[in-house]
């Protein structure tokens, strides 16, 4: 038999035990909820970091993305064989008849979707006078588009592609557009569309607006949105939106220095007001009726005429011809008219009233502001059919 001192060593001994067990699943216990509790919190802190980087920019990118397109156009070019002037005497044509000749030249470019059923804006100079266009979408599908019709001088182009049920862009209004707001420009710079199927994102600050450009090629630029968002090759047909993912504009042409081709933050894009008056006309119409004469001719002014006619500058241009029984005639115009202002467009040389003057459209009447022996005058033209 235990004495009573063993048993009172073993009693003791199994309470030691009982204790250090239970304090050993206790403390397991609240090492484990200590571990739990910190990877949750781990977790959370994850979450807001995830959260804090989804910004207005970023949703406004996931939003828009789906809608923008890269475009792939080819188009035929005539060249003429430099050489080919040497022999303009009719005794060597004889022997070296004109060398013309046709050729496929490829060129790439963006746009985005504006309806579901499919219809494209790009500009003019991306696929206006194309022979095949094929769309590539965020799908990785690639399309065969028509040409619904396009305007050179706006430079804006209607393409079609033959599928429903498709994401598209939501118009903003872009006499709203506030100097300093952040926006995205989207498109297929350098093709890098093609590479994973989606457009690349580039985003800065609206930095001017209402620019008027000089012309390139007959094409005209009037009332432009500058950007500082990065624009480059290929980028031409992608949209500008703003923070709200709404389209302010079209991303169209570059200012670039020192022969570099790339992009030094200065980045111009046709405002999608003048854009929505254009596809509208092109998708009834398929162009853009400007059937009129305006009837006079214009010069610029320099140092002489400004000095003779005793101006305060050389901006405007001078009326040198009028066209009887023309518009500029019946609206009053006079040979030695200075015309300032076109409506709501100030004139500062004769390329600026050509340009202005495609804003319009036949049988439209416009005003004219001039200076006539330095009095100035408004003149009402109604802009007739010829």
């Amino acid at each position: 038999m235990l004495s009573k001192r063993k048993i009172i060593l073993l009693v003791a001994a199994l309470l030691f035990f009982s204790g250090s067990l239970f304090y050993f699943i206790e403390k397991k216990d609240t090492l484990y909820h200590e571990t739990n509790n910190k990877a949750e919190e781990y977790q959370q802190k994850n979450d807001e970091i995830s959260n804090s980087r989804r910004t207005i920019i970023t949703e406004t990118v996931k939003k828009v993305s789906p809608a923008i397109v890269g475009i792939n156009v080819t188009q035929v070019v005539q060249y003429t064989d430099p050489f080919g002037s040497m022999f303009n005497d009719p005794f060597f044509k004889q022997f070296f008849p004109n060398q013309s000749y046709n050729q496929k030249v490829k060129s790439l470019g963006s746009g985005y979707l504006i309806s579901s059923d499919g219809y494209i804006v790009t500009n003019d100079h991306v696929a206006g006078n194309a022979s095949e266009i094929t769309v590539t979408m965020t799908n990785g599908e690639q399309v065969s588009a028509k040409l619904v019709g396009s305007d050179q001088p706006s430079d804006i182009c209607l393409l079609k592609i033959n599928r429903t049920d498709l994401p598209y862009v939501t118009f903003g209004n872009s006499d709203d557009v506030i100097i300093g707001e952040w926006v995205i420009a989207l498109g297929n710079p350098f093709g890098l569309f093609e590479v994973n199927d989606k457009p690349t994102v580039t985003v800065g600050v609206v930095s001017s607006t209402g620019l008027n450009l000089e012309p390139i090629e007959n094409r005209f630029y009037l009332n432009m949105i500058q950007t500082d968002a990065a624009i480059n090759g290929g980028n031409s047909g992608g949209p500008l939106v703003n923070s709200l993912g709404e389209v302010i504009g079209m991303n169209t042409i570059i200012y670039t220095a020192g022969g570099v081709q790339g992009n030094i933050g200065l980045g111009f894009a046709i405002p999608i007001n003048k854009i929505k008056r254009i596809i509208t006309e092109l998708k009834d119409h398929g162009k853009i009726d400007r059937d009129f004469n305006i009837g006079m001719g214009i010069q610029n002014i320099d140092e002489g005429i400004a000095k003779y006619y005793n101006l305060k500058s050389t901006k405007g241009v001078i009326v040198t011809q009028i066209v009887p029984n023309s518009p500029a005639s019946r609206a009053g115009l006079k040979v030695g008219d200075i015309i300032m202002k076109v409506d709501k467009y100030s004139i500062s040389n004769d390329q600026m009233v050509k340009g202005v003057f495609q804003e319009f459209r036949t049988g439209q009447i416009v005003e004219v502001s001039i200076l006539r022996d330095n009095e100035p005058l408004t003149k009402k033209m109604n802009l007739e059919k010829n």
